[in-house]
């Protein structure tokens, strides 16, 4: 779902990039307890799977589409809502400025549909209620049927909102190739399908992790039966790190080839017999700007392994050597965030 130039208009962009990074700055503002520092092998790690995670499209069955994980349910979850934004924050911008993924004026309104609603909205309405709530109580297995269902919920509910957003961004926008009623139309149901697998993976990693380290999650009830932690932190964060490598570094390698949910809304996917859905033309669709053209020659410079490849090749050693090397970044870069955040706040009240 990341959103091309192409698709805003600079003022359209100019307002999501206002309200993401105003998110951004209250998100950072908030990082200012020590428990928020010491969340950050975890934040280092996490961000670094969903980074990987991303990575990989999986194929919607009978459609010519495919989707990838978000994200934002299962790092809100981990690092509370907060510290889960500005993971993705990391994620999405690294995304964009090293891989050319997703337009950089739209970077703004990339943060907004992918990870403010999973973070914010996924967590507040649903994540922290049902896990409080008094759902299955008294039941063996409630805590973790209470997972599986916010985390399933979560993802559907926060994705359906995020590509609801992308209509109504570029109807601001005056795209006039995409109205508004037949793109709705075709972005709700195919998200809706990419957001059940999204639920089923977060709910997966998230019961692997209550097993294995249940205080590594948020907001789990004192009065629900937790699981006895079966590794500790340190071996837990390793085979999560295993993941990593293994999800960035290979089975990347596999990902669909078929085009993600917004593509798939536009172009359809009649070269594989599917259907042609909006029946846009890639080469000639959307708006041009001289904001976008000017985003768009910065990324040229700073997008080392652009579409996750070396340039010029088809290589798959580019796949896997983007995979790795992006989920290195991302990890040092999210605990630099989180890092700076406490400093500027240890600053301010020294000379407070």
């Amino acid at each position: 779902m990341h959103m091309a130039d192409a698709l805003l208009a600079p003022s359209v962009a100019a307002t999501m990039y206002v309200a993401s990074g105003a998110v951004a700055g209250i998100c950072v503002k908030a990082l200012k307890k020590d428990e928020d520092m010491a969340k950050l092998p975890t934040m280092a790690v996490t961000a670094a799977l969903v980074f990987a995670g991303q990575m990989i499209n999986y194929t919607i069955p009978g459609t010519g589409s495919s989707g990838h994980l978000c994200g934002g349910m299962l790092l809100s979850a981990l690092l509370g809502p907060q510290a889960g934004f500005l993971s993705m924050v990391v994620i999405l911008a690294i995304q964009c400025l090293f891989f050319a993924d997703g337009g950089l004026m739209a970077l703004g309104a990339n943060c907004w549909n992918m990870a403010f609603y999973g973070c914010f909205i996924g967590y507040y309405l649903i994540w922290k209620p049902l896990m409080h709530s008094r759902l299955f109580a008294g039941k063996k297995n409630a805590a973790r049927v209470k997972i599986a269902l916010s985390s399933v919920l979560g993802c559907i509910i926060t994705l359906q909102m995020g590509a609801f957003s992308v209509v109504l961004e570029t109807s601001a926008s005056g795209v006039t190739e995409l109205p508004v009623g037949t793109f709705v139309g075709i972005m709700q149901p195919i998200h809706l399908a990419i957001g059940l697998v999204e639920g089923l993976i977060t709910a997966a990693v998230l019961l692997f992790i209550y097993e294995a380290r249940p205080e590594l999650l948020t907001e789990l009830d004192e009065g629900t039966e937790k699981a006895k932690s079966r590794c500790s932190l340190k071996t837990t964060l390793a085979i999560l790190t295993a993941v990593v490598v293994v999800v960035g570094g290979g089975l990347s390698l596999f990902a669909s080839g078929n085009p993600d949910g917004l593509e798939w809304s536009m172009f359809g996917n009649s070269e594989a017999g599917y259907s042609e859905n909006m029946g846009l033309d890639e080469e000639a669709y959307g708006i041009s700007s001289k904001t976008a053209d000017a985003a768009e020659a910065i990324q040229e410079k700073t997008a080392f392994l652009p579409d996750y490849a070396f340039s010029g090749s088809d290589s798959a050693a580019g796949t896997s050597v983007s995979g790795l090397v992006g989920s290195a970044i991302v990890a040092g870069a999210a605990v630099l965030i989180c890092m700076l955040g406490g400093f500027f706040r240890r600053k301010k009240s020294c000379h407070g």
